[in-house]
């Protein structure tokens, strides 16, 4: 039987004088990880009623794919420069379907 397909609420929160500096980087993680091995889908969202609030909504083939793509470089470099940006530590949750 194959691995079940992981999908992904990551939720970010700038501090308010840095949300277009965030903003930057993270919309420059789309393209490259939306060519990764294994992901289905790739999404950020920008919160109308809090600016400060951006979601990614993802899906990967299964854990092995998500695994390797907190491993990239493009990622890391972006989480290395968001740290900064952020008000609290991103909240990060795996779902499978039911």
């Amino acid at each position: 039987m194959s691995s079940p397909a992981v999908h992904v609420i990551a939720r970010l929160t700038a501090r308010p004088d840095t949300v277009a500096r965030l903003q930057i980087i993270l919309a420059g993680l789309l393209e490259p990880t939306r060519r990764e091995t294994g992901c289905r889908s790739y999404t950020l969202l920008h919160n109308l009623a809090d600016p400060t609030d951006f979601t990614f909504v993802e899906e990967w083939a299964d854990a092995a794919a998500l695994d390797a793509h907190l491993q990239t470089p493009h990622l890391q470099t972006a989480l290395a420069q968001a740290v900064s940006l952020l008000t609290t530590d991103p909240d990060i949750r795996r779902y499978v379907l039911i």
